[in-house]
């Protein structure tokens, strides 16, 4: 008899854990929101691209007819904009990799080239919003995750 009681006592031992009931913090749950919504964000904005390229409600204007460096930068944001979505929406951080480069890329075109998309100072101004947003929660998430 108190050899079954022993045995069946060392068979429920499991392992203590430190944070057992805790579950992400406050500031973690926001940075994975913030990162679903620009994946959103992000899969719009790459179906945008690619709606210039294949000529879906563009009228005249037509793909072929733009700039080469136009084109280049279209092609480019159609493919990265729409695998940054995946990954954001995964809260992977090769997610957060791709859309930070996306993020960077169009900060350039819009500010040393602005021949290419026409300048958009707004959209440079709202990208780089995106980018502090991102910095301030990851910082945040972060600072309230155990060492």
């Amino acid at each position: 008899m108190i050899d079954r009681v022993e045995t069946d006592d060392l068979r429920n031992l499991e392992p203590v854990h430190e944070h057992e009931d805790e579950g992400p913090g406050r500031w973690t749950k926001r940075l994975v929101l913030f990162l679903r919504v620009m994946a959103g964000l992000a899969m719009l904005k790459g179906l945008y691209h690619w709606s210039r390229v294949v000529g879906i409600g563009v009228g005249e204007d037509l793909f072929e007819y733009h700039s080469i460096a136009w084109q280049t930068a279209t092609i480019f944001f159609a493919v990265i904009d729409l695998v940054a979505a995946v990954g954001l929406w995964l809260a992977a951080a090769w997610g957060a990799v791709i859309w930070l480069m996306s993020i960077a890329s169009m900060l350039a075109v819009e500010i040393f080239f602005p021949q290419v998309f026409g300048g958009g100072l707004v959209t440079g101004f709202l990208e780089f919003a995106l980018l502090a947003i991102y910095l301030l929660l990851a910082v945040k998430a972060a600072q309230e995750a155990p060492p």
